[in-house]
């Protein structure tokens, strides 16, 4: 049974009160927030079941309020959309129309732009195991076509997090959504990532020019920096001189996983030798988007005061490719009318 309780989370600079919503079973604990759809802490047990933090975080609203500050690059936690990742230029065409999209990542636009579904307050109520979101994105919300009805669902599994994701469209538009937390197995603020060992159940990857845009290329991983086909230390490669590497100053690229898309599968393994704990990734989408933390700074307190330095965690992003609206032959991130977008991913969690 899973047991859902929900609690104040602070107000919005225009009063607008936030909700938490805490899930918590015999296993694990995980709570959200209906802004952003923030997961702000998931607590799952290490090889002597004593509970941890896992995700990067803020203890209170006004961290996440002043790091969503339209500039950040950080997204702790949040569902991003309407396009997760980049889209190059700012700018798609979708049934010989261009769209223009901000750009806030240099030329591309990140994540749906500098206020994305990261920043916005969702409608949200308790369902059974765990909590669902909705949020009504407008049509020319961020430059995207359409009126995108999008549901969020947060349900706890036994030792498992599952995140499910539904979108409508009244107009064809683009949608690309996923969770965007930072990963560390020791816990939230304890060390880098660099000792734990990655797989990635993926032979190809989807190699980026300067700008972190795909060129479209489909490469094998097979005997360079980017296969973890078999468990990695992430730090065992993160400063070669792969080509890649130096563009993306460390890892920040989508890997092709293996199997039929649409299917729930295994994409990737985390395991953190220290506390024990182990992170198994499913999902139906194509792709998932390893990032290293090469960006985090370290300057914004977070949980406990604890900073979050460079390569303090990771991301693992489930998700279509990015820039897939100006790559024909990528996976189609189109939704029309009549159909529906659903997306699931699970994030299992055990320890050895």
């Amino acid at each position: 049974m899973t047991n859902v309780t929900k609690q104040p989370f602070g107000k919005l600079p225009d009063g607008t009160p936030v909700e938490l919503f805490a899930l918590s079973n015999d296993v694990i604990e995980a709570r959200i927030i209906n802004y952003g759809a923030i997961l702000v802490s998931l607590r799952v047990p290490d090889r002597n079941r004593r509970l941890d933090d896992v995700v990067l975080g803020f203890d209170g609203l006004e961290g996440y309020l002043a790091n969503n500050n339209g500039k950040s690059i950080f997204f702790f936690g949040s569902v991003v959309g309407r396009y997760a990742n980049r889209i190059a230029g700012g700018q798609f065409t979708l049934d010989g129309r261009q769209y223009s999209l901000p750009q806030n990542n240099g030329p591309n636009c990140l994540h749906g732009g500098p206020h994305g579904f990261f920043n916005v307050l969702w409608d949200a109520k308790p369902i059974a195991h765990g909590v669902e979101m909705s949020y009504l994105s407008k049509d020319g919300e961020a430059g995207f076509p359409g009126n995108l009805a999008v549901t969020v669902r947060y349900t706890l599994e036994s030792a498992a997090l599952r995140v499910e994701y539904l979108a409508t469209t009244d107009k064809p538009t683009v949608v690309n959504l996923t969770q965007h937390s930072y990963f560390n197995l020791a816990g939230a603020g304890n060390g880098n990532i660099l000792d734990h060992q990655l797989t990635l159940r993926a032979s190809r990857f989807t190699p980026a020019d300067p700008n972190a845009i795909p060129t479209g290329e489909l490469r094998a991983v097979a005997g360079s920096a980017m296969d973890f086909l078999r468990p990695t230390p992430i730090g065992d490669r993160i400063d070669s001189q792969h080509e890649q590497i130096k563009l993306g100053h460390g890892y920040d690229h989508n890997w092709v996983v293996d199997g039929k898309h649409g299917e729930l599968r295994e994409a990737a393994e985390l395991y953190e030798t220290t506390s024990g704990r182990v992170l198994n990734v499913r999902t139906t989408e194509p792709g998932i988007q390893f990032y290293s933390g090469n960006f985090l700074d370290g300057i914004q307190p977070g949980k406990g005061g604890k900073p979050y330095p460079r390569r303090s965690g990771l991301c693992l992003e489930t998700q279509h490719f990015p820039d897939s609206p100006n790559h024909p032959d990528f996976p189609s991130t189109v939704l029309r009318p009549g159909d529906r977008f659903h997306s699931v991913t699970v994030f299992r969690f055990s320890s050895r």
